[in-house]
């Protein structure tokens, strides 16, 4: 059963400047701003469109651990332990003794999951997880100099709205700290030739990025009747429309399918994304990438080593085979654990730096 440790909840407070949900009685006995934005479970803050800076009080008086996730299901917080809070008579405890501080950067927006899905509630809404949830205190702050990653990509990439299925794109800001956020557009179905044709993807996209913002572009699952030419001359015109607006494209090969051969590789075109008319997609985003001068995060390679170290039987648990016989898209621990090859490139080819980057 989960506990939850609402104590030191009169820590909870808002800026200036963002308005709380009207509740009755808010501001009778000196009760400070924001403290009825929270339940047991859940946290919701009136506040418009843009990026927030959040920062968390967790623990209590009983050991504790709790996880973050908001909006659509985004994961931003990873599972956190903090042990109890005794020893000290409550008089002589400081109010953030034996608690521990989180912070990360969410962004709010309308779609706030898939660009062509439901609009979602609007505000910031956080949840609350973890086996033993505690939140003693919470901030939320307009960010006022937040670096964006814009992820631009399909079904596997998403801010998936139901379980069991998620993106590796909707998993990614739980390895982010404060300072970086992720802007999710992907889209369910889409391919190169969709996404520039619809105005709420690409038309939404470009207008958003700003200099220095990365954008991170994985399409090629859905380019099943796309032309080598199309498909490269596609990749070049995303690529000249991030940088159209300074920001810094990072072309991603795609996640391999779990289509085992018999001798236990993945050596196959259905694993590896090459499509019916022969279009190796991998190797004309690598193409593209050397050509263009563009940093290529190669997931394809990275998700093929890890899906053939573990197996035919060991990667079930990386797709939805075990729910839905669905080797393409992945579960949430499947996303996790992509997301965090993603986290991992990005480090090492610098494209973010570390301090940025959450690692425990």
């Amino acid at each position: 059963m989960r506990r939850f440790n609402l104590a030191v909840l009169a820590a909870l407070t808002l800026c200036a400047g963002l308005t709380a949900v009207p509740a009755a009685r808010a501001h009778d006995a000196g009760r400070p701003l924001g403290i009825d934005n929270c339940t047991a479970t859940a946290c919701h803050f009136d506040v418009p469109p843009g990026t927030y800076d959040v920062r968390v009080l967790l623990g209590g008086e009983a050991a504790s651990s709790t996880a973050v996730s908001g909006e659509t299901r985004r994961s931003l917080l990873p599972e956190t332990s903090v042990p109890a809070g005794m020893g000290v008579p409550p008089l002589e405890r400081s109010r953030e003794w034996g608690r521990v501080a989180r912070s990360f950067t969410v962004n709010v927006r309308t779609p706030e999951g898939e660009p062509t899905g439901a609009e979602g509630t609007p505000g910031l809404d956080l949840t609350l997880g973890g086996s033993a949830p505690a939140l003693a205190g919470i901030r939320v702050t307009p960010a006022a100099h937040a670096r964006q990653i814009l992820l631009v990509g399909d079904s596997t990439v998403c801010d998936q709205p139901g379980e069991p299925y998620s993106g590796w794109g909707q998993q990614l800001p739980q390895y982010l700290r404060r300072g970086l956020s992720v802007a999710n557009y992907a889209d369910s179905g889409e391919s190169t030739v969709s996404y520039l044709g619809n105005p709420q993807l690409w038309g939404t996209v470009q207008p958003l990025i700003r200099p220095g913002d990365l954008v991170l572009i994985q399409l090629a699952h859905n380019d099943k009747t796309t032309d080598e030419a199309t498909y490269r001359a596609n990749l070049e015109t995303l690529v000249a429309g991030v940088r159209e607006k300074g920001g810094e494209p990072v072309l991603v090969t795609p996640i391999v399918r779990r289509w085992f051969n018999s001798d236990g590789t993945l050596n196959n075109n259905t694993a590896l994304l090459v499509n019916g008319l022969g279009v190796d997609h991998p190797a004309v985003i690598r193409s593209v990438a050397a050509a263009e001068g563009v940093p290529l995060v190669d997931l394809t390679a990275r998700t093929k080593a890890l899906v053939e170290s573990l197996g035919v039987e060991g990667s079930k648990a990386i797709y939805l085979y075990n729910e839905k016989k669905d080797n393409t898209h992945t579960s949430v621990h499947g996303a996790t654990v992509y997301a965090g090859l993603v986290r991992d490139e990005l480090v090492a080819q610098h494209l973010v730096p570390e301090h940025l980057v959450r690692v425990d």
